[in-house]
């Protein structure tokens, strides 16, 4: 396995052919986001268009993707579906739209399934048929390829909700004798997430009763979408190096490191990159100031405005130190909340917006209400919010006990806001540890742990205290190279090879 794949990209022709890439995602930015898979596919999708390839992606008909102002302006009805689950068939439609040159976006649509407030859950719990729902939207879409004759010379899947199409694809070719897909590449965002249902649902597939094996969809008497993936993809990508090796073990490979090992030779780490069009602190329009490493003055005014807008004095000369994230176990709060000594004895402000786990939003709460005057919690996900917390912070937290690549560290840097990561994942890919000289680096690295994230936010106020190291790192994150330029790129090379 090529470990450095994503910036070796010199091996490869400079300047790749047009190519028909079809991509499947149950998320997207800017119509439907929970994490950063939807900036992922939103920003390849579109990068891959400007550089005159023909782009094709497949999303859930969700209700808020219907109702989003620039889909609904612009959307036609395409196709009526009638697709077979099990021993019934079931009706649905699709949706079409074209958000800009060589770009069309396909919506599944069937109110049953997709008309409902979030895409994955309550909030509390998964829905129960989402095995029913996602198998619906894979046979969809190999329906609409074949009666639409899409060429399609890669088709990339992403994360455990299309993880059946590389596999569904291939047995139509074979039933039909057509050919609907040149090469097909599944992409790991989060291997915890696993699209794991019941074995008795497994004919709603209609797949052949042996893919139902352990050498197929078979996961410790469970169904798996996401193995199914890794199985019966040509390739198998991830979004960082680091993570690309960390999940071949028991460790970070959540049950599922054995079947990874067994396609190494097919997988490979490609780093995510930034949308520098949405996140540029010298044009971001959500933030009261602008400024650039050259002219911090509008960091000042952020970082002001963020202070005052979580009750908090203006003037505070301490350190500011933000997060924002998923409430779970994975991103590590709980490892925040085991320091709520050093917090109070610290000259600090936390600033923590999010929502996920109930338990921790419950216990993030209650921290924030017995230290009024260090730390505020907003249980949100906003998007404005997101962009003045990274602005306005000094540091910007993310003791993530695994983290595939992560965004948030990446916006740090280029907002001029000192990372504090955990040694995992892409996090070890994009942050360099500086000494407390700030002579090097960008970040501070520190092990996933109660007592990591202590030295973590020790060594972060103390970096603080010296103005002038402080500035070093911060001078040289800003300058770090983490537009989608170079991500695409190595793509482009990606798609090139296997084609």
């Amino acid at each position: 396995m090529d470990r450095d794949f994503a910036v070796d990209v010199g091996r490869f022709r400079a300047e790749p052919r047009t190519m028909n890439i079809v991509h499947a995602a149950s998320e997207m930015f800017p119509y439907i986001k929970t994490g950063g898979l939807a900036d992922v596919v939103g920003a390849l999708a579109r990068e891959l268009a400007r550089r005159e390839h023909h782009v094709t992606v497949f999303l859930p008909g969700y209700r808020d993707v219907l109702e989003h102002p620039d889909v609904a302006a612009r959307m036609k009805r395409s196709q009526r579906l009638r697709i077979e689950m099990g021993d019934m068939f079931m009706a649905g439609e699709v949706r079409e739209f074209t958000p800009e040159p060589n770009l069309k976006i396909y919506l599944i649509c069937r109110e049953e399934f997709f008309d409902r407030k979030l895409p994955y859950g309550t909030g509390e719990r998964d829905y129960e048929d989402n095995h029913h729902r996602f198998i619906f939207f894979c046979k969809a879409i190999v329906d609409v390829i074949r009666r639409k004759e899409i060429e399609v010379d890669v088709l990339h899947t992403h994360d455990w909700p299309t993880g059946l199409l590389p596999l569904l694809v291939r047995v139509d070719e074979q039933r039909k004798a057509i050919n609907l897909a040149g090469r097909t590449v599944h992409t790991i965002h989060n291997i915890a997430f696993q699209g794991l249902f019941p074995l008795r649902s497994f004919y709603r597939t209609n797949l052949p009763a042996e893919l139902m094996g352990v050498d197929g969809l078979e996961y410790y008497g469970q169904a798996s979408m996401l193995k199914a993936g890794l199985q019966f993809a040509d390739r198998i990508t991830t979004v960082s190096p680091n993570y690309a090796q960390e999940i071949q073990t028991p460790e970070f490979g959540c049950g599922l490191d054995g079947v990874v090992q067994q396609r190494a030779d097919d997988l490979v780490g490609l780093l995510n990159g930034v949308d520098t069009t949405a996140w540029d602190p010298r044009t971001d329009p959500y933030l009261p100031g602008h400024y650039a490493v050259d002219d911090l003055g509008g960091k000042k005014l952020c970082r002001a405005e963020l202070l005052k807008a979580h009750g908090f004095d203006p003037k505070f000369t301490g350190a500011v130190l933000g997060m924002v994230c998923r409430l779970t176990e994975q991103k590590g709060v709980q490892l925040i909340l085991a320091n709520e000594a050093l917090l109070t004895e610290s000259k600090l402000k936390l600033i923590v917006i999010g929502t996920g786990d109930v338990g921790l939003e419950e216990n993030m709460r209650a921290l924030a209400a017995r230290l009024p005057d260090k730390v505020s919690f907003r249980a949100e996900v906003n998007e404005e919010a997101s962009h003045r917390v990274e602005a306005g912070s000094d540091f910007f937290l993310m003791p993530s006990l695994f983290e595939p690549c992560g965004l948030n560290q990446m916006y740090s840097q280029l907002y001029g806001t000192i990372p504090v990561v955990t040694r995992v994942g892409g996090l070890i890919d994009t942050v360099t540890d500086g000494p407390a000289d700030g002579s090097a680096g960008t970040g501070i690295l520190v092990e996933p742990t109660v007592a990591g994230v202590a030295e973590g936010i020790t060594r972060a106020l103390a970096l603080w205290s010296d103005r002038e190291a402080y500035q070093r790192l911060q001078a040289r994150g800003m300058g770090r190279e983490f537009g989608w330029s170079q991500a695409v790129t190595a793509y482009e090379s990606f798609y090139e090879e296997i084609v």
